[in-house]
């Protein structure tokens, strides 16, 4: 029986340390952060109050409700979080299941600190470091026998809630039972993908990827590219993220990265590539210049605020001045932007014959050769190391996926016309007949295993399900090109979404009925979730701004009533239906997750009613059921007055409020306090199947419909007055009012009075009667256009 771990210390409170902090508190883990008493006080500062002495990690608190991206998932985080300080909260370590150190990169410091930590933590408690790069020989020098057997390095990054890499090296006496634990914890409780690096300078993540970032600014000046155009080239096109290589740098701080680069040429003696750490001369000036990236106003780039614009300059490496930025055209970026499948696209343009694809060949092949000669020093396995890389910084692909896509066999003899060195093992595994690193066999995802010369299945935890693996097992039902339905196995069914960001289109709404035809009939429950990069993005505006513009207001109307009794259908099947939200979950996309009878959601996941964005309101049932998760329980009961209620729902969708997280869609209704929150994207389809198995099991019975009690004109007037008011002080435009009192008249039942009981039925006609006449409106189709072209709402 192992330990729960319910409480842990966080020592040390700077960026690192608060994130932590908050991602226990978001993950349910009790928090005590401690720091530093500050070393002196300001004038008429009491130095005996808690409020000086805890002056720190009281700060980094304050400092967790402004951060941008929110590192807390919801205000309530911060009740899971205690302060204090290592003067006097010592003792209190005697309450913590884990303690993790995270404190200045300075080995005295820690040396010191786990020498207090010894004297004041329980015999049983794990202690880990974030060190990012110090030896965990050096950190535990002086530490008991019994200690040594507890601790680990645990290496999170920045930011900590987003971020999903959890880095675990274990020291020569760890017990692996312990590291085995930890690693349950990071994977399930904290929703982290887990690597195993060795006792090496900045483990695996940062050193592939900081060697990337440096190998890439070495070569760009001798083929003379400019910063903006390395970033366009090692952005999307190569499966890499938007901020590329010197947007990255300027995010995560110039100093920062300096610091990372010199650690490794300082402590790599022995790398063959020691050189390519050491940092250019143009590094060197901008950081004592203090341009250190985003923290001080501009890096590598800078918002030009001189009137009024708000133009983002580039830096010229060789006068270090700002200009404006210059367009990057290459044909090889051009020909991958048509191309939606990542493995495809990086060959696209590596296969390239212009000076951009040549760039990319060159730098690419490099880290590649370069990861090759890493195993087994920084790790025994290709898995860890694309992990590393990709959940660390965020590639799509990781270095052997990515020689995977270019062809094994033709990157080592690129390699060597180029004069570069792959490994040795590389060259035997072709020798040995297997042509890439990765392969599949059944349903399971295999790799090349370096000791032993041969194929093993990757390892995942057994709660990891994909579409792929049902596809690949042959489990297809039915489907269409928007939707398919599968078996999962044990009586579940998955409806599965896959049009273009998995927006509803009549296709879908078909799949919907088909999902249920069949789950009804041969199986006990339906779950709705996709693997794409988002649960969906909303109905499919181009579709419905055709039909507007051509008058065909029959065919909206057709499509919103489907789509509102596709919706009720699910709810009220006699087979439980489970619906499994993540990511951008928005307009339709949040009709389709409110419809069934209970939600898994990711703990990533931004929810939101936004139709009013584009000048309509909810047309598929979304208005009916954000009010009947909000005010259902209530509504028939001539106790409750429904007004606090409306309001709630009218602001939620008159402001078309994004929540950022699960726990911020419980908060604005569209979750109900009994929907499950998987912290790991990757268990969140065998957590819904779970789900709709244990409802099946527990004999599922359908809801009841609900009956409102709904305040008619007098509550409508009461919204109207204050729309009145906000038009008069210019805070909505006359159209935005016209939209509200359309909204208001759904939600206070049109024509009715509190003796009414109001069915759901009632509620979609008056909603689509509201959604119909706005498409009709020009201000309406104006906004549906402007959001088809630029991609974000129109205010007029």
């Amino acid at each position: 029986m192992t330990m729960r771990i319910r409480k842990v210390a966080v020592l040390g409170a700077g960026v690192m340390g608060s994130g932590i902090a908050a991602h226990l508190a978001n993950s349910g883990v009790r928090a005590l952060l401690l720091d530093i008493v500050p070393p002196k006080a300001a004038p008429g500062e009491d130095t005996a109050s808690k409020a000086f002495r805890n002056k720190f990690a009281l700060g980094a608190l304050a400092n967790l409700r402004k951060q941008k991206p929110s590192p807390i998932t919801s205000e309530q985080s911060l009740g899971f979080i205690e302060v204090g300080n290592f003067e006097d909260d010592m003792a209190r370590l005697a309450e913590c299941d884990w303690v993790v150190e995270v404190v200045k990169e300075d080995m005295a410091i820690k040396q010191a600190l786990f020498a207090k930590v010894e004297q004041h933590a329980r015999k049983d408690a794990i202690v880990s470091s974030n060190t990012s790069g110090l030896s965990i020989k050096g950190m535990l020098e002086g530490r008991s026998a019994e200690f040594r057997k507890r601790f680990l390095v645990t290496h999170f990054f920045n930011p900590v809630r987003y971020m999903k890499l959890l880095e675990l090296v274990a020291g020569e006496e760890t017990d692996p039972e312990l590291v085995k634990q930890v690693h349950r914890f990071g994977e399930e409780v904290l929703g982290k993908g887990i690597v195993y690096g060795k006792d090496t300078t900045n483990f695996i993540a940062n050193r592939i990827g900081v060697y990337g970032m440096m190998r890439t600014i070495a070569e760009m000046q001798k083929a003379e590219l400019s910063i903006e155009e390395v970033d366009k080239i090692f952005g999307p096109a190569m499966g890499r993220p938007k901020s590329a290589i010197f947007r990255t740098a300027d995010i995560v701080g110039l100093d920062t990265f300096l610091h990372v680069a010199k650690n490794c040429y300082d402590t790599l003696t022995q790398d063959e590539e020691r050189e390519i750490f050491a940092a250019p001369d143009f590094l060197q000036q901008m950081v004592q210049k203090g341009m250190l990236g985003d923290k001080s106003g501009g890096g590598f780039y800078k918002k030009d605020r001189s009137g009024g614009g708000k133009e983002i300059l580039a830096l010229d490496l060789k006068t270090l001045e700002y200009r404006s930025q210059a367009k990057v055209r290459y044909d090889s970026l051009g020909a991958a932007r048509e191309v939606e499948n990542v493995r495809e696209r990086v060959a696209v343009v590596m296969n390239g014959q212009d000076k951009a694809a040549k760039f990319a060949e060159q730098v690419t092949l490099d880290v590649l050769a370069y990861s090759s000669r890493r195993i087994p020093e920084i790790a025994d396995d290709v898995v860890n190391v694309d992990r590393g890389v990709r959940w660390g910084f965020g590639w799509d692909l990781g270095p052997f996926e990515t020689w995977d896509a270019y062809g094994v066999r033709k990157g080592v003899e690129r390699m060597k016309a180029l004069g570069m060195k792959p490994a040795a093992w590389v060259e035997e595994m072709l020798a040995a007949g297997r042509e890439s690193f990765y392969g599949v066999e059944g349903t399971r995802d295999t790799y090349w295993d370096i000791p032993s010369k041969s194929v093993k299945v990757v390892p995942e935890n057994a709660r990891t399900l994909r579409v792929e693996y049902l596809k690949r097992g042959n489990k297809r039902i039915a489907g269409n090109d928007s939707a398919t339905l599968w078996d999962m196995g044990d009586g579940a069914t998955l409806l599965e979404f896959h049009s273009k960001m998995n927006s509803i289109d009549d296709s879908i709404i078909e799949m919907m009925n088909t999902a249920l035809d069949e789950t009804e009939k041969n199986f006990r429950g339906l779950v709705i979730g996709n693997d794409g990069a988002n649960f969906s993005a909303g109905a499919n505006i181009m579709a419905m701004l055709m039909a507007a513009k051509s008058e065909d207001f029959d065919a909206i109307r057709k499509m919103a009533a489907a789509f509102q009794a596709a919706n009720q259908r699910m709810r009220y099947s006699p087979v439980p239906v489970v619906t499994a939200p993540f990511n951008l979950t928005l307009g339709g996309g949040a009709e389709s997750a409110m419809g069934g009878n209970a939600i898994q959601a990711s703990a990533e996941l931004y929810m939101g009613l936004v139709e009013v964005g584009v000048g309509l309101i909810p047309g598929g049932g979304g208005t009916m059921q954000l009010l009947r998760n909000v005010y259902g329980p209530y509504a028939a009961d001539k106790d409750f007055d429904a007004l606090p209620f409306l309001k709630k729902v009218f602001l939620t969708i008159g402001t078309a409020k994004v929540a950022t997280s699960a726990e911020e869609a419980r908060e604005a209704g569209f979750l109900s306090q009994q929907d499950g929150i998987s912290a790991n994207r990757d268990f969140l389809l065998s957590d819904a199947k779970a789900r709709v198995l244990g409802m099946a099991d527990a004999g599922f019975r359908a809801p009841r419909p609900t009956r409102f009690r709904l305040p008619g004109s007098s509550g409508y007037a009461t919204i109207d007055m204050m729309l009145y008011d906000m038009e008069l002080n210019g805070q909505v435009s006359a159209h935005d009012r016209k939209i509200g009192q359309k909204l208001a008249r759904v939600l206070t039942g049109g024509d009715t009075s509190p003796s009414v009981l109001l069915t759901e039925e009632r509620l979609l006609e008056l909603e689509l009667e509201a959604f119909l006449s706005l498409c009709g409106e020009e201000k309406t189709q104006d906004r549906l256009m402007y959001m088809l072209e630029k991609g974000k709402p129109l205010r007029n």
